[in-house]
């Protein structure tokens, strides 16, 4: 048993919707929750760029001793693969469980991703779900303006700003035919309900579950659950001002976390 914490990284609030599956599924862990919030998004960076994030993020966590890491955010969950041997520590990445989920929940065959514009160019949903079943039809299209749209609050059905870029990015994929569609970032759950209403009857995936069941079966067979039965903690790190993101945090959360917000320096990692 280990009782060190678990790190989880992303470019802002997007990784709190992989943070709470992961407190359901393994409620005895404590976590290390960082959003790179003065940098977000990521997804219109560079590869270089995203890639040197990473690298920083990661060296931050390091700092506490985690005993593993999910990438809790699909733009760098993308182009892991390239640097996750870097790293003397386990590390699950949501794109690989997620298209697997995909791959069972769909009937027809026909699978739609949207994520931001680094993760549909890396397309790699696409080869992961290639991978799995030769056959499946891949649909794929960016929408860049959901994170910002997310990160200031724009998430609440009836808010005719995210209805109204919410049905251009995704009216397309009702001439594709898909009956599943990989919500390709982590920010998107928040967006679940506006996604629904638009795209009734089609099985919607949230990264999120599927990278905290396969991070919980790397911990179980390694040997690093933690054997306490419930009550694990969250510390949040940000790197820009604490207000906003703990104002909407705790709505997204249903719970106050303004007090266990701090403010980090990434640049210094």
């Amino acid at each position: 048993m280990d009782q060190r914490p678990i790190g989880v990284f992303d470019s802002g609030l997007g990784g709190l919707t992989v943070l709470k599956e992961l407190r359901k599924v393994l409620p005895g862990e404590d976590f290390i929750y960082f959003g790179d919030t003065g940098r977000v998004p990521y997804g219109s960076r560079s590869k270089e760029t995203i890639i040197k994030y990473a690298r920083q993020d990661m060296r931050f966590l390091k700092t506490f001793d985690v005993k593993a890491v999910l990438v809790a955010c699909c733009t760098v969950s993308s182009l892991w693969n390239e640097i996750e041997n870097e790293f003397d520590i386990p590390s699950v990445s949501v794109v690989a469980p997620s298209a697997r989920h995909a791959v069972e929940e769909t009937s027809n065959g026909k699978i739609g991703v949207i994520g931001t514009s680094a993760t549909i160019n890396s397309r790699a949903f696409r080869t992961e779900i290639l991978k799995l079943q030769p056959n499946a039809e891949v649909f794929g299209i960016p929408c860049p303006l959901f994170v910002p749209l997310v990160e200031n609050g724009r998430i609440r059905p009836g808010d005719v700003v995210i209805e109204t870029v919410a049905k251009e990015y995704l009216e397309p994929f009702a001439e594709f035919g898909c009956d599943t569609l990989i919500m390709g970032c982590t920010h998107y759950p928040l967006l679940e309900p506006v996604i629904s209403n638009i795209m009734p009857g089609v099985r919607l995936i949230n990264v999120g579950v599927s990278s905290a069941i396969k991070l919980k079966h790397i911990l179980s067979i390694s040997g690093l659950l933690s054997d306490r039965g419930g009550n694990g903690s969250v510390d949040y790190f940000v790197s820009d001002d604490t207000g906003n993101f703990s104002e909407l945090a705790s709505m997204f959360l249903e719970q106050n976390i303004s007090s266990s917000v701090r403010k980090v320096d990434i640049d210094k990692f």
